[in-house]
């Protein structure tokens, strides 16, 4: 899988797809190369958000983060991206298993790790100090999603059977729904506990 693959990967099965069940990449270069990287994009453009822009999309936060408590709010929503992906890889690798495909952990993460480009790279509508542009941007990178988890687990876990693919696809999306709603709960946990220190 190449950078310019990805828009291909939203829309057929075996561009990228394949290339990337091929290349087996490891967890540890899947974590190094794609989602440290795209991980850091949403507490960067929170922080940008919270400097630039206060309260025009993210919370109005009064009186504003400082430094220090923008580091903390992004290293703690950091971590708890890492985490997720790890955790959505267990699932997908035990969704398999109980739809009768056994895909190893690898082939797990590699799902976990793609499917959620699409909304790490919808931070980026942070640059624009609009809620209306910014809540779009999120639908638009959730269809995004869907499309790659629909059209991962076929080539990924070679799943033949429509119905299975079907199942294992609609249980990831919504797995996928529930961590990105506990994401941002957290995100808000932890900018209320800041509040509630000062």
């Amino acid at each position: 899988m190449t950078p310019a693959s990805l828009p291909r990967m939203f829309y057929s099965e075996g561009e990228g797809w394949k290339d990337l069940a091929r290349a087996h990449p490891g967890v540890a270069k899947m974590t190094l190369f794609l989602v440290a990287p795209m991980s850091l994009l949403p507490p960067l453009m929170n922080a940008y958000s919270q400097i630039v822009h206060p309260g025009r999309v993210t919370p109005l936060v009064e009186p504003a983060l400082g430094g220090g408590e923008l580091l903390l709010v992004g290293a703690v929503f950091f971590a708890i991206e890492l985490a997720m992906v790890a955790l959505m890889a267990v699932y997908i690798q035990r969704l398999g298993e109980s739809v009768g495909v056994s895909p190893s952990y690898e082939e797990a993460y590699a799902l976990a790790a793609v499917a959620p480009v699409p909304l790490w790279l919808a931070s980026l509508a942070l640059f624009v100090p609009n809620l209306a542009f910014n809540v779009l941007a999120v639908a638009v990178a959730w269809v995004g999603s869907v499309a790659l988890i629909r059209h991962a687990v076929r080539p990924l876990f070679k799943v033949q059977d429509l119905g299975r693919a079907h199942h294992m696809s609609n249980s990831i999306t919504f797995a996928g729904v529930g961590v990105w709603l506990c994401l941002m709960a957290v995100l808000l946990m932890v900018l209320g506990m800041l509040m509630g220190w000062r």
